[in-house]
């Protein structure tokens, strides 16, 4: 990965035309051929870039752009279409290329298959006395996620969520209608449990008769321990 950070300016032409005036901006140039543009702020979001697969020409300004201070060109060109990122550098105040070899990818933590699993092994957060029957329970359109047996002998549809909106209220709505045609079943009531449940949806569990379980996944996991906290 090269680093450059420098004062520039840049032209983008093609599906469309955007231009940036010169400012100080870092310039990042990726393995994968991809060059972008960065401010300091927008948070990740690069002012402009160009995508693979493209191509990196670095060229001398003419006389116009020399006598304005410029000291190279960049043209990066897309392979596949007319779309052209033109970089004018002036002065360069960093310029260094690292080997940051194979990165393993993004590991995702706290999503719905680990919320499941954890609550399959703490199934006394239903309550206690609930014990669990299966993960993923089937019906004919889809697995609830957990279905457990409530200590009065009744049984338990657990819908899991990272964020609960309304659309996994009306996804555990329909579970239960076909759950409790089941008469080996009934009555089946349902959970919905999830790390943050919005305002909405908690209005349109509680409409239904369906139970809102908000799941701390740190004190799940044994990372949060509740017992020191000062709060």
């Amino acid at each position: 990965m090269r680093l450059v950070v420098a004062e520039c300016a840049a032209r983008y032409t093609g599906r469309l035309a955007a231009h940036l005036p010169r400012a100080r901006r870092l310039v990042v140039v990726k393995a994968d051929g991809s060059v972008l543009l960065h401010s300091d702020g927008g948070s990740y979001k690069p002012l402009n870039w160009m995508s693979p697969p493209c191509s990196l020409a670095v060229g001398e300004p003419d006389a116009e752009q020399r006598a304005a201070g410029v000291t190279q060109v960049w043209t990066v060109q897309n392979a596949k279409s007319d779309d052209r990122l033109v970089i004018d550098l002036y002065d360069v105040h960093h310029d260094s290329a690292h080997e940051l070899g194979v990165d393993p990818g993004l590991v995702k933590d706290g999503v719905e298959a680990h919320l499941q699993e954890l609550l399959a092994a703490q199934i006394v957060l239903l309550g206690s006395g609930h014990t669990l029957v299966r993960r993923e329970y089937p019906t004919p359109i889809g697995p609830v996620d957990i279905l457990a047996k409530a200590p009065d002998g009744g049984t338990v549809a657990v819908e899991i969520k990272r964020r609960g909106d309304i659309d996994g209220v009306e996804q555990l709505t329909r579970y239960l209608d076909l759950l409790n045609r089941d008469p080996l079943l009934t009555p089946v009531r349902g959970v919905f449990a999830a790390q943050e449940i919005k305002p909405q949806a908690r209005v349109l569990a509680v409409d239904r008769g369906i139970s809102c379980l908000v799941l701390d996944y740190d004190a799940m996991r044994g990372v949060d321990d509740v017992d020191s906290r000062l709060f």
